[in-house]
């Protein structure tokens, strides 16, 4: 009865998008209402940042039974959304979301809770077969993936590689390289899960390398990574013995926990600015189970801040100092997941069968470290961008890279941006709660900060 009554509800109040290019001098206002539904922040931050939006401004609410949004998006140019298109797309996209969400838990599995396991998963579509894959990251790891998918006879067709905090993981299409469909047979299947895991159990780990199947649903590849991310624990700060890897303290995120006394718990972060910023830490909260009731997006020319008054599913606050401290890690991971570690480089050219073993095993012998990657094929062409250090987490040396763009092309392979270079953000920025106002009358208890 609970179910039908909440369907007659959405009903009766279908969900409101409004879309105004005159509220604001530089950004298009987009205004989402609807009927509440744990997990739909998710899903409209999805639907624009599918759509490379960039969100500058947000403002949150959804106490209650009534969920309401507001955003300032630009596009990549930053400039204003203009295209009738585009707008009409949005809003069939936000307004469709309340009335087909289906919550997506994360899902238990016990293959991944040794931090030292890797895993293989598949599962065909009539397009490719999706594999994903997680382990211990290592130099040169992408590298042997590619070349047994290559001697397996498998083409990479569009993947995403994240590392982070010594893990990596990766989600995979691929297809049959005399085919190009998707590859179905079980046995050979099964072979390529064998091989993949050999690959990613590597020397140091004793621990056997499992396999496990991708979600039933359409879960877009981002969305998973954070996901197996999450549940492979790479939120748990590990050093890597024996590396004086780069790391600019001044850069890391600064995530603080304060529970006030209406049962709210507050966590702000600040950090350096990027794109997908909230989508990341949207996909975390959700993964564990925090649901946002008010929140405040701010960004500035560098340094974002980000604030939220959330809850537990179970609509508790944060309640313990380990939970409040997991609260932090994990958060951290999210901002630092996807950050743009290192030098980015930008190959563009024909596609090909084998082509990626061949770029990576040109990084590998030129001691370059993938720290994370997107590759894309379409129309026969290859779009891939690296985000690449040496072995130790430092710069690469300028003439190794002129070597590298000799061997691949010059026209092919450029140099985009240099992030470890690039300006620091303000070490300091003055920023008032969303509402303060509203609190303001009552005593705040500062349970613990963390940076």
């Amino acid at each position: 009865m609970d179910e039908e009554y909440a369907k007659l509800i959405r009903r009766l109040n279908p969900p409101r998008v409004v879309i105004d290019n005159d509220a604001c001098e530089d950004a298009t206002v987009i205004q989402v209402d609807s009927v509440n539904k744990h997990g739909i922040l998710l899903k409209v931050v999805q639907v624009l940042t599918d759509m490379n939006l960039v969100i500058t401004k947000a403002y949150i609410s959804s106490d209650g039974d009534w969920f309401m949004d507001v955003f300032n998006v630009v596009d990549q140019d930053g400039k204003k959304i203009r295209d009738k298109e585009v707008m009409d797309y949005i809003q069939r996209s936000s307004s469709s979301v309340s009335c087909i969400l289906i919550p997506q838990r994360l899902e238990s599995n016990a293959s991944f809770a040794p931090s030292l396991r890797g895993s293989v998963g598949v599962m065909p579509s009539e397009e490719h077969t999706a594999i994903e894959l997680t382990g211990t990251d290592r130099p040169g790891l992408l590298s042997e993936v590619c070349a047994v998918l290559t001697d397996l006879h498998c083409n990479v067709v569009n993947a995403e590689i994240w590392t982070h905090n010594t893990r990596a993981a990766a989600v995979v299409h691929v297809t049959d390289d005399s085919t190009g469909c998707a590859i179905k047979d079980p046995k050979r299947l099964s072979t390529i899960r064998e091989l993949l895991c050999n690959v990613l159990k590597g020397n140091a780990d004793s621990k056997t390398a499992t396999m496990t199947l991708s979600p039933p649903g359409v879960t877009s590849r981002e969305r998973r990574l954070h996901q197996i991310m999450f549940a492979d624990r790479d939120y748990e700060r590990v050093e890597r013995a024996g590396l004086a890897r780069f790391e600019d303290k001044s850069s890391r995120p600064h995530v603080t926990v304060l529970n006030i006394e209406r049962d709210y718990t507050v966590v702000s972060m600040r950090s350096k600015d990027r794109p997908k910023l909230l989508f990341d830490i949207v996909c975390t909260l959700t993964d564990m189970e925090y649901v946002v009731f008010h929140g405040m997006v701010s960004t500035g020319r560098m340094e974002a801040y980000q604030e939220f008054y959330i809850r537990h599913v179970d609509g508790l606050p944060v309640s313990s100092d380990a939970e409040r401290e997991r609260v932090v890690q994990c958060l951290e991971a999210a901002i630092e997941r996807r950050a743009s570690e290192g030098l980015e480089l930008e190959l563009c050219t024909e596609d090909r069968v084998g082509l990626l073993s061949d770029i990576t095993r040109i990084f590998r012998e030129n001691s370059l470290c993938i720290k994370r990657a997107e590759i894309l094929t379409k129309g026969g062409k290859a779009k891939d961008t690296f985000y690449v250090t040496d072995v130790t987490g430092n710069p690469v040396d300028p003439k190794i890279i002129d070597s590298i763009r000799r061997q691949i092309g010059q026209t092919k392979l450029q140099v985009k941006r240099n992030s470890i270079l690039s300006p620091k953000p303000p070490q300091e920025t003055t920023m008032g709660y969303i509402f303060g106002n509203l609190f303001k009358a009552r005593t705040f208890k500062l349970i613990r900060s963390y940076s």
